[in-house]
């Protein structure tokens, strides 16, 4: 298997998942947000505040299309499928798969959004960002993993069965 790209909401449990199936693969994990944050030298939340959305998520397509790894397992942040350069080379480098969760789920898990990092246009709800969102990972997952009610060890397994295929 080549490089595991992890997308979905953010919430969905693509860092806690993308860290289990790296061990459980023997692979090295990446965290996109955190790889942004390294180069930048700034937190996600305060990038968004000070270059915008259009600046931050222009800035996480860059970073994340020059993201390489070898048998490595890649968190990307959950606003990762709207750069298109980024998912095209994700998508060269390795296997996506998109972490699903119900809506009901992500919103029960989900705290502070702007502490989070998370890209939220001026008025826009939660469900908004949902809506948008789901038809792009959608688009972009070569795997599709339901996590509803699943613990982590049940969705590393599913991730497996489906990436031997």
């Amino acid at each position: 298997m080549k490089n595991v790209i992890l997308i979905g909401m953010p919430g969905a449990g693509k860092s806690t998942v993308g860290v289990v199936l790296a061990k459980r693969l023997g692979y090295r994990f990446i965290d996109s947000d955190l790889v942004i944050q390294e180069r930048s030298g700034k937190l996600l939340h305060q990038l968004i505040e000070e270059m915008g959305e259009a600046g931050f998520l222009a800035l996480e397509n860059r970073i994340n299309a020059s993201i390489y790894g070898e048998r490595a397992v890649i968190a990307t942040g959950g606003s990762a499928v709207y750069g298109e350069e980024a998912m095209a080379h994700f998508r060269e480098i390795g296997r996506i798969v998109y972490l699903q969760l119900a809506f009901e789920e992500l919103r029960e898990r989900l705290g502070d959004l702007q502490k989070r990092g998370v890209v939220l246009k001026e008025g826009m709800t939660l469900k908004e960002l949902y809506e948008e969102r789901v038809p792009l990972y959608e688009k972009y997952g070569d795997i599709v993993i339901s996590c509803s009610g699943k613990d982590i060890r049940r969705i590393v397994e599913e991730i497996e069965e489906k990436s031997d295929k």
